[in-house]
């Protein structure tokens, strides 16, 4: 099956999970079938470095589980990409990798920072021990240890790589003594977070410094203080993060905002990390493919998007009351500007939307990928008092979500294989007469389009059959309520009769496995057992069988 994270992968197109922000992260997908070969496992990446080759001039080194251990103890900083030969997005990333490689050691990194990548469809052990779900994945690992690696989830040019890694080896959070060091460095920077700890060695500290490690895209500049006279010329009294705009940034309408540490349970690091992502965003983002990273990161649990088209016109009315709005909703609703004259059009059928249907406004539910709408008027703007509105009625449950649907086609039933829509699902797939067998697909999901002939076949088998029906959905363009798709393909079940329930079909995916399930009426039957050969045809065969050769190392 496919990978979709979240609506992360939208420029990237990935092919597992469905929701919004499954959908656009930078990753592609996992393995078809846990250590089986992709669509072209194998072949070296076309024209570039084959990741899987160590040559003498290629400096990112390949790592197996043995040489992992090694690299390691090795390099003070290193970064691990975990890459499949099949992947389209691996393949395009192999040269902005290895001219990352080059342009540390022409630096003069030596073995401080090092690039390392591992075959993940073959390192099954290194993949799960890290959790690598899809590929490409980044893992940096800091001084050897394998039990804390960070996320890289940066641009891919060789650049921003090579600047990261240059980020990671500085220390973190420097300690800042007088205020003048401070003024200069919130002068220097346009968002940071002092923490102020009466201990810069204690382990609130050590945490503060560690979660500032974490944090992949360096837009917060940290930093310590345990001077006295810095707590009282910034009106601390007990130990805190406190986070701050120069009033040059966009949201400096709000210039600090403070991250007091609780005395009794101490600092809480998942808290301070949202806290820090949520805080150092603008209170409107507009979506880019540079940022997308940032928004995701930011897991705020709902996302409201204004589509708008900026060439053609600046929108003021929309864009005043949509930013006057956002402040109100700051850790519950992240405010996202999306262009469809840029970047922002490849979000459009997330939410089936064309873009002479903007400006449009859409709220979506992270978890729940459910998706809402406020109408907007032709030539009328929005307030922010409409805008709070309707975001408060969201959340409190008070609107209906809407559902996507194309239209149906007019010979959706012609052929052996029948097309469904959202609109003509319920009708079609609860027809209590017949066993309804349906493949939710995506289009340019490469186990969807793998899997096409087998279902076309699947169709043309029982198309004289009145009692089953074979049909399909285009999932990234039509919804139906309350059942769920996190996955392409997925297969329901609906079996005829009366108070029967659904069932997703989770066997083989060949033609004769489809066949004997619809046969058994929604039952996947046992696989057969070879028959176990006789004792004495075993003992003939291990002694008739030639002994193997011995491997020389």
């Amino acid at each position: 099956m496919g990978h979709l994270p979240e609506w992360m992968i939208l420029m990237l197109i990935p092919c597992l999970a469905l929701s919004w922000v499954r959908g656009a992260a930078t990753q592609e997908g996992q393995t078809p079938t846990e250590g089986q070969p992709g669509p072209s496992e194998g072949g070296a990446l076309p024209g570039e470095p084959d990741l899987k080759e160590e040559k003498e001039e290629e400096e990112v080194l390949v790592l197996d589980k043995q040489r992992f251990a090694q690299a390691l103890q090795e390099n003070r900083l290193l970064l691990v990409l975990f890459h499949a030969p099949w992947s389209d997005l691996c393949q395009a990333l192999a040269p902005e990798y290895s001219k990352a490689a080059v342009m540390l050691k022409e630096e003069g990194s030596g073995g401080a920072l090092r690039l390392a990548s591992v075959d993940g469809t073959q390192e099954l052990e290194l993949r799960k021990e890290f959790g690598v779900a899809g590929f490409p994945t980044f893992k940096l690992f800091r001084e050897g240890d394998r039990s804390h690696p960070i996320d890289y989830k940066g641009e891919r040019e060789a650049e921003a790589i090579v600047a990261w890694m240059k980020r990671k080896a500085r220390p973190s959070a420097p300690l800042l003594t007088a205020e003048e060091e401070v003024t200069a460095f919130l002068g220097a920077h346009p968002v940071s977070a002092i923490g102020f700890f009466h201990d810069p060695e204690g382990q609130e500290a050590r945490l503060f410094c560690k979660v500032a490690d974490d944090m992949d895209d360096g837009i917060v500049a940290v930093a310590l203080t345990d001077r006295p006279a810095l707590f009282h010329k910034y009106g601390v009294l007990g130990e805190t993060v406190a986070l701050f705009r120069r009033m040059d940034t966009e949201g400096s309408d709000v210039p600090r905002v403070d991250f007091p540490v609780d005395e009794e349970l101490s600092l809480d690091e998942t808290e301070l990390a949202h806290f820090l992502v949520v805080q150092s965003l603008e209170p409107v983002v507009e979506f880019t493919n540079q940022n997308s990273s940032r928004i995701f990161g930011a897991k705020v649990p709902n996302h409201l998007l204004l589509f708008l088209n900026k060439t053609e016109g600046p929108h003021p009315g929309l864009l005043e009351g949509f930013r006057g709005a956002a402040p109100t909703f700051r850790d519950q609703v992240l405010f996202v500007v999306a262009d469809v004259g840029g970047d922002g059009a490849s979000l459009l059928h997330f939410f089936g939307l064309k873009s002479h249907q903007v400006p449009a406004l859409r709220f979506i539910h992270i978890e729940t990928n459910q998706k809402y709408s406020l109408d907007i008027e032709e030539g009328q703007g929005l307030s922010a008092n409409t805008i709070n509105t309707f975001c408060q009625d969201v959340l409190e449950s008070r609107v209906q979500p809407y559902f996507m649907s194309e239209e149906p086609p007019s010979d959706w039933d012609q052929r052996p294989v029948k097309t469904l829509v959202g609109q003509t699902f319920e009708q079609v797939a609860l027809d209590e007469s017949k066993d309804v067998f349906v493949k939710f697909y995506a289009p340019w999901c490469p186990h969807s389009k793998a899997m096409a002939p087998a279902w076309e076949q699947l169709g043309q088998r029982f198309q004289d059959r009145q009692d089953i029906l074979i049909a399909e959905m285009d999932a990234t363009a039509n919804e139906v309520p309350g059942l769920p798709i996190r996955a392409f393909p997925t297969l329901y079940y609906f079996p005829a009769g009366k108070g029967r329930e659904m069932t997703e079909y989770q066997g083989d995916r060949d033609l004769e496995s489809l066949s004997m399930f619809l046969e058994n009426r929604g039952e996947t039957p046992p696989k057969e057992e070879p028959p176990e050969a006789p004792k004495e045809e075993l003992k003939e065969e291990s002694q008739a069988k030639p002994p193997e050769p011995k491997v020389e190392l």
